[in-house]
């Protein structure tokens, strides 16, 4: 499930990356760390702080609206601390090329990996 872009200037499409909460703490720990780096470019910076925002507001999401992430955790068995992480193409492209992760979550991300 998707967010679908309105064609508007600003719209993204935002797809949902269902990961439990080890790999949600793993994913801030590395973006925390590539957010460090100097040499990070200023519009990767952002996207790269919008991925941590994105973080806390899917814990939020559930808090506020449980049901919806706990119907698709129900039918595809998931345990109850996966959520939906929802990242746009530049935030997950900033992720993937800047950020020192796993290779179970960057294969989990969409990036290949093991």
């Amino acid at each position: 499930m998707s967010v679908l872009s309105s064609g508007g200037s600003g719209s993204e499409l935002l797809v949902p990356h269902w990961l439990a909460s080890p790999d949600r703490l793993q994913l801030a720990a590395a973006v925390r760390s590539a957010l460090g780096d100097p040499g990070v470019h200023p519009v990767a910076h952002l996207h790269l702080q919008d991925v941590l925002t994105e973080l806390h507001v899917a814990a939020a999401r559930d808090a506020v609206w449980p049901a919806s992430a706990a119907r698709v955790r129900l039918a595809s068995g998931w345990d109850a601390d996966v959520l939906p992480v929802r990242l746009s193409a530049a935030e997950l492209n900033a992720v993937l090329a800047l950020c020192p992760l796993p290779d179970d979550l960057r294969a989990r991300l969409g990036g290949g990996g093991a």
